[in-house]
């Protein structure tokens, strides 16, 4: 089962035979007080940078979300995904819990890119969420992120998640929305609190890969929330939640790039390791440039 993404010139095809596609995570407020401050002032020079920045360090697809207090989202949303379309050429993310936000950002890009094809960022398995979100996926053609929680939050147990997430996909499919085009969240939460967490996660990921068949995401450095040294425990889980079935993360690209390389590498999937010594070339050229 493949999921088709396209920028105007760029086709992003994810599948479970494929190289992992990254989704870049930086355009995002939560956590970022200098990009906070200037969204909220109107400023969208932080936003080109990094997505330039972004695509450089070879992020595949990237994330835009300016969801912040104070902010105008349904203003903003659309400025912002002009911004990166016409920066750099990769398929965007279009990130928003605001449905009016996400309407006026997606008419936008059908205008910019007739021909594109984005992710939504993203419905859940609540009921009100489906209403709002599905019926805008439905009407522009896009794919969408499944979160596996709803009206009583996270499950809990592994097949707590997997309920959520046959229940999105088969709301999905009766609204026309084929099944390629759900892309489905575990949800990591962090093993600071629960040392079970990332296992339940993992076993969400792997039953969600047997039974539904859809390709997945993950926000993979959640798990090491709260703890030392965290790129050690991020790597770590992105590379086994890899194996079990994530094929197209939401990841910091410049962290985790090389360790996601390496797990396609051992997994099959970079043929005579051509993509893995590419990069680290390119790696080691950049440092000797310094």
């Amino acid at each position: 089962m493949e999921t088709v993404l396209r920028s105007a010139r760029k086709t992003v095809v994810i599948g479970p035979d494929k190289p992992t596609v990254l989704i870049g995570e930086r355009i995002n407020p939560t956590g970022k007080k200098r990009l906070a401050a200037a969204l909220a002032e109107g400023n969208l020079d932080i936003v080109r940078q990094e997505a330039e920045a972004q695509v450089e360090a070879g992020a595949d697809v990237l994330d835009v979300n300016v969801g912040a207090a104070g902010i105008d989202e349904v203003d903003l949303l659309p400025k912002a995904v002009k911004l990166v379309a016409e920066t750099v050429d990769v398929p965007l993310c279009v990130d928003s819990a605001n449905p009016n936000a996400l309407r006026a950002a997606l008419a936008l890009y059908r205008e910019l890119v007739p021909n594109g094809k984005p992710l939504v960022n993203s419905v859940n398995g609540e009921a009100a969420s489906m209403e709002r979100v599905l019926p805008l996926v439905a009407e522009f053609h896009t794919a969408v992120i499944g979160l596996a929680m709803d009206e009583q939050g996270i499950p809990p147990t592994a097949e707590g998640r997997l309920a959520v997430a046959r229940r999105i996909v088969e709301r999905a499919e009766a609204m026309g929305i084929p099944r390629e085009d759900v892309v489905i969240d575990c949800l990591a939460l962090t093993v600071g609190a629960d040392s079970r967490a990332g296992l339940v996660t993992l076993d969400a990921i792997r039953m969600v890969r047997e039974e539904l068949g859809v390709n997945m995401t993950l926000g993979a450095s959640n798990v090491s929330f709260g703890l030392p040294e965290r790129e050690t425990i991020n790597w770590a889980f992105l590379a086994m939640a890899i194996q079990r079935g994530v094929n197209c993360p939401i990841v910091d690209v410049a962290k985790v790039r090389p360790a996601v390389l390496a797990t396609d590498l051992l997994l099959g999937r970079d043929e005579y390791a051509m993509r893995y010594l590419k990069d680290y070339k390119k790696r080691l050229k950049a440092a000797q440039a310094k």
